[in-house]
């Protein structure tokens, strides 16, 4: 079962986010990043504090993945952006895993410990990936990538963290 809270600390008093609470801070363009950083931090966080909670202030985040969504999430619960903890590196990319899995690696380091994350195979559609790149799209297409979005977060959501990130 998925959790519904990511918890931080912040000098030592906790503040604990939803899915919506996230979707509030960045509206609605990308359901699927946030939900995405979502599940990436519900993952991550137990294992960076050894199944403590951390200081969010203390989390550093780097990616290939550009996408707006994770990253307003990434900030809200974390501050990383705006403290200058958040990059994000094209060269952590595993172009080896193909271009639909490529991006989706993620490394969150805390304390000293790193705990290094990417998406399994089957989550993200290639459809959503060569959709989401053509330049031209038709409104059919915009309708569809729209909805693609939205399916990309509803299925991230319905599953445990385990199920979509593995640890590398």
């Amino acid at each position: 079962m998925s959790q519904t809270t990511l918890t931080v600390l912040e000098a030592g008093k906790p503040l604990s986010y939803t899915y919506a609470e996230l979707m509030h801070y960045h509206g609605f363009g990308f359901p699927g990043g946030v939900a995405h950083a979502f599940k990436v931090m519900e993952r991550a966080l137990p294992l960076l504090a050894n199944g403590e909670v951390p200081e969010r202030r203390e989390i550093a985040i780097r990616t290939p993945f550009k996408g707006p969504g994770a990253r307003d999430a990434f900030e809200m619960v974390t501050r990383s952006l705006t403290e200058g903890r958040y990059m994000v590196n094209p060269e952590l990319a595993q172009p080896e895993r193909g271009e639909t899995l490529k991006g989706y690696v993620f490394i969150l380091s805390y304390r000293g410990t790193d705990v290094r994350l990417r998406i399994r195979d089957g989550i993200v559609r290639d459809e959503f990936i060569a959709l989401g790149r053509k330049p031209d799209r038709t409104a059919e297409e915009d309708h569809r990538l729209e909805w693609l979005k939205q399916d990309m977060a509803d299925r991230l959501l319905s599953l445990p963290a385990d199920e979509i990130y593995d640890l590398f």
